[in-house]
Order: C-alpha cells, then structure tokens, then sequence
C-alpha cells in the first residue's frame, strides 16, 4: 500500500472514530428529554428539525466512510470471477503461443504459471497480503507506457 492510500485509510478512521464517539444518542435523548418540558411549538419543531439535521448528516458521513473503505478494498481484491476469468485467457494465450512456436522451451514454465492462477492459490496469496493490482498490474502499466513511449520516440526520430 502505498503512503497516500494510507493516509486516506487513517483519515477515514479518524473520521470513524469521532462519529462513534460523539455520544450522537446520549445528546439526541437528552434534547428529547428538555422538549418535554417546552411548551413552545415553534421551538420543539426547530429542535426536532435540528435533532433529524444532525442523524441525517452524521448517517451521510458513515456511508461516506463505509464507501471509501469499499473502495479501497476493491483496489486490492481480485473476485472468483475475475481470477476465472484470468485463468482462461492465460490458457488460451498459450495455445496461441503453442501454434505460433510449437518447440519454444518457455512454453512449460508457462504452463506452470498457468496452473499457479486458480481461485484457491490466488485467495490463498491475497489473505496473506499480496496486492495483485500493485505488484503485476502497476509495473506491466508502466512497461507499457515505456514501450508506447518507446514507439513514439523512434517514429519522431525516423522524421
């Protein structure tokens, strides 16, 4: 994870934390309690618009947080079918590769990457920690920045 990301996670449980503990019940109740005594209409409306203006805007603040804690776990988890879904097109990338070069001698390591990409291995690596989206996909992202770079670079210098 990086520090940013961590960042974010330790606001939001700062932010968590202090709606917990802000007693929003015990000072709802006790309001509640004081407008039995109040004999003004107009007051006990302003305080029950205040009370309901308080619950909705702390309950927005809760899914707020709840979403980005979901947002940020999505970054790392990789579903069943996602992992399936990974699994087939390995498989059929090695067919292609089988076709277009039948004696390559890389073909087998291949293959045993292959069977390393099934939902009890990947489920297994992730509980313990690994990030698949920040050790395969941001380097392969940038690999294939650098080559399209790359590209651009020698087309530019041919001219």
């Amino acid at each position: 994870m990086d520090v940013t990301t961590i960042n974010i996670l330790a606001e939001m449980g700062t932010n968590l934390t202090s709606l917990a503990v802000k007693g929003t019940a015990t000072a709802i109740h006790s309001k509640i309690e004081s407008l039995k005594k109040e004999k003004n209409t107009d007051a006990m409306r302003n305080t029950y618009d205040e009370i309901i203006s308080q619950l909705l805007s702390e309950r927005e603040e809760a899914i707020r947080i709840a979403q980005a804690y979901k947002e940020e776990l999505e970054k790392v988890v990789i579903s069943d079918e996602d992992i399936n879904h990974l699994h087939n097109t390995v498989e059929r990338l090695l067919e292609i590769f089988k076709k277009m070069s039948p004696q390559a001698e890389n073909i087998d390591s291949l293959e045993q990457l292959k069977e390393l990409i099934s939902v009890d291995t990947l489920k297994t690596m992730q509980l313990l920690g690994f990030n698949y989206k920040a050790a395969i996909g941001e380097p392969l992202t940038k690999l294939c920045a650098d080559a399209i770079s790359g590209i651009g670079k020698k087309n530019y210098k041919k001219k």
